[in-house]
C-alpha cells in the first residue's frame, strides 16, 4: 500500500468517528517522549533529516491507527523504533544512490574553530570513529543506536526482531571493536 493511500485511509478513519480521548493522550505523550529519539535513530540509519522527519511522524502515525484499530502494543516504545526502523529501512533503501547523512561530521565541518592543526586532528579522529562504527555489523550499528537512544536490551531486541540475548553479544562486539580504534 503506498504512502499516499495509507494517508487517505487514515484520514477517512479520522473523519468517520472521533477517537476516544486515551488513546489520543496515549499517542500524543508517546510522540512528546520518543519524537527526539526516533528522529535520531532515523538519522543513524543514514536518512537526511527531512526524510528522517517525515518518517518519524509516520511512525506516529502509524501508532495511533494500529491503537485505533484496537491492536495490542505491549511495549510501546519497542513498538515504535521496530516501525521506525523499518520505515527507515524503505526510505534508505529509495535513496540508495546518495551518500547518507552524518550529522556529526557536518556540524564538526560547519564549525571550523580557531586552531587549523587541532581542527584537522579532531577531524580524522573523527573519520577514523566514523569508519569504525560504519564497519561494524549492520545490526551491531542498530543495536548500538537504539541502546544509546535509552532502550534496555529487551526492547531493543523486540524493536529489531532479535533476542535479548543476541543483542547483548551484538553490543559486546561493537564496543570491543571501537574500543580498538580508541587505543590505537
Amino acid at each position: 500500500m503506498s504512502s499516499d493511500s495509507w494517508s487517505e485511509e487514515l484520514a477517512g478513519m479520522l473523519v468517520s468517528k472521533r477517537p476516544s480521548p486515551a488513546i489520543e493522550d496515549r499517542v500524543a505523550a508517546l510522540f512528546e517522549g520518543a519524537r527526539e529519539d526516533v528522529y535520531r535513530y532515523l538519522l543513524t540509519l543514514g536518512l537526511y533529516p527531512p526524510q528522517a522527519q517525515e518518517a518519524a511522524q509516520e511512525t506516529f502515525l502509524r501508532l495511533y491507527a494500529t491503537l485505533r484499530r484496537g491492536e495490542e502494543i505491549r511495549n510501546d516504545r519497542a513498538w515504535i523504533f521496530r516501525v521506525a526502523h523499518n520505515l527507515g529501512l524503505k526510505v534508505r533503501a529509495r535513496q540508495n544512490l546518495q551518500p547518507p547523512y552524518d550529522p556529526a561530521i557536518e556540524a564538526r565541518l560547519a564549525d571550523p574553530g580557531d586552531n587549523p592543526e587541532r581542527n584537522l586532528l579532531e577531524r580524522e579522529r573523527l573519520v577514523r570513529f566514523h569508519r569504525a562504527v560504519e564497519n561494524l555489523s549492520e545490526q551491531q550499528r542498530r543495536c548500538l543506536h537504539l541502546r544509546l537512544n535509552g532502550l534496555r536490551y529487551p526492547e531493543i531486541g523486540a524493536a529489531m526482531g532479535i533476542s535479548a540475548s543476541a543483542v547483548s553479544e551484538f553490543l559486546r562486539r561493537a564496543i570491543a571493536r571501537l574500543r580498538k580504534v580508541k587505543d590505537e
